[in-house]
């Protein structure tokens, strides 16, 4: 799907976000594990979910996650504690990709059966579920937080154990956000420091999804970039477990005041910062967030750094590589520096189409981002921009609800 945007000169309107998907898939997993007893309530209506909930209710044969990440990873942990099932997980050709090796070694120090079909270290996997033990082990903190998490939350289903993070910790409140959601369904779980100590069982409580942060980053980006619009974020707390919630502090930077109620959070720019200075920033913690961000500080023609990116390469697309060529088309010069760095210090070149098609690379953050940019660029195209089904389905109609014309043109 084709589409073509037209922005409003104002964006007002009140916006009911997805149910967080993160926080979804760690409840849902962890209600398989309790034997189905626990309440997963207002899970996100996604396709990431869909593949989670499709997964879980499997007891044999092949099962294709698709471009979903996050359940392969934890996936490959709930299925090896199933005693007598065999499965091979497997995903798009982007998946064959990604690396799952140190996952994979985890489990396997705590007894787990599982095979490599392809490639050593990648999907596609075939897993034997078998009775696995507890125990302590250590893993590299600066890997994917996915790898970490996943084997949190089969430890309480497999006797308790701790987790020994050596190195760095990249995206840490992802591992928090999981540390939560056990606690919160009868775990006990101590993180302190780079230990993370997991007791024996869950209680089996109910939980209540929150609202996505996540899919909150390109409400604030229209916020800045339509300083006098109205936005309003239906189910956003200030006392989010989720490390997006960063986006409070990121929006205070340019003037954009988060003002909750009961109801959510609205968006006040009425003492929107409109200069051209430069910003820096650790996206370590909340790399979902630099997308938004990155497209947001060149549309606003502020210089920027953003450090911490590395785990980018990895994802649904590699973002660091994506930004750079779909910024370019928008006339913005990325620089990438090193591995762990972008940055963006003003250098233009000429728009060479009118108007700009931007290119998903198959990645629901990528067409999220790019879309505020149609305030700039009257017209824009965004080429596959069913993405956004992955975890946001209703993004397209709220932009409309929010004065946004999105006209379909294949």
């Amino acid at each position: 799907m084709t589409l073509q945007l037209t922005a409003p000169q104002q964006a007002n309107g009140t916006i009911s976000l997805p149910t967080s998907k993160s926080i979804s898939n760690r409840a849902l997993m962890i209600a398989a594990l309790c034997g189905g007893e626990p309440q997963v309530l207002h899970p996100a209506l996604c396709d990431d979910t869909a593949v989670m909930v499709d997964a879980l209710a499997r007891q044999e044969g092949d099962i294709n996650v698709g471009a979903a990440g996050t359940a392969m990873r934890f996936l490959t942990a709930y299925f090896a504690t199933r005693e007598g099932m065999t499965i091979t997980l497997d995903g798009v050709e982007r998946m064959r990709h990604r690396p799952i090796g140190p996952l994979v070694d985890a489990l396997r120090l705590l007894g787990a059966h599982i095979e490599y079909l392809g490639q050593e270290g990648f999907p596609p996997l075939q897993i034997t579920g078998t009775a696995m033990h507890g125990g302590d082990i250590t893993m590299a903190g600066d890997v994917s937080s996915q790898f970490i998490s996943a084997v949190m939350m089969i430890l309480p289903a497999i006797g308790g154990g701790a987790i020994q993070l050596k190195g760095n910790i990249v995206s840490a409140p992802y591992i928090h956000m999981t540390a939560a959601v056990m606690r919160s369904m009868g775990a006990q779980v101590d993180f302190t420091g780079n230990t993370i100590a997991v007791g024996n069982g869950y209680k089996g409580n109910d939980i209540v999804v929150e609202a996505d942060w996540s899919a909150a980053a390109p409400w604030y980006a229209l916020a800045a970039l339509l300083p006098q619009s109205s936005i309003t974020l239906q189910g956003l707390t200030a006392d989010s477990i989720q490390g997006d919630a960063r986006l409070v502090d990121l929006g205070s930077r340019l003037g954009i005041a988060s003002r909750f109620d009961a109801h959510g959070v609205t968006l006040d720019t009425s003492r929107f910062i409109d200069c051209c200075c430069s910003n820096f920033a650790d996206m370590a913690a909340t790399p979902d967030l630099v997308p938004s961000w990155a497209v947001l500080m060149c549309l606003l023609e502020r210089s920027f750094r953003m450090t911490g990116v590395r785990t980018l390469r990895l994802k649904e697309s590699d973002r660091i590589e994506a930004l750079r060529q779909e910024l370019l088309k928008l006339g913005y010069v990325l620089k990438i520096e090193g591995e762990d760095a972008i940055s963006w210090y003003g250098e233009r070149v000429a728009v060479t189409t009118q108007p700009p098609v931007i290119d998903t690379h198959g990645d629901h953050r990528m067409a999220m981002a790019f879309a505020p940019a149609a305030v700039r660029f009257p017209g824009l195209i965004i080429r596959d921009a069913d993405v956004i089904s992955k975890s946001y389905p209703a993004y397209w109609r709220h932009l409309t609800q929010c004065g946004f014309i999105i006209t379909p043109i294949d």
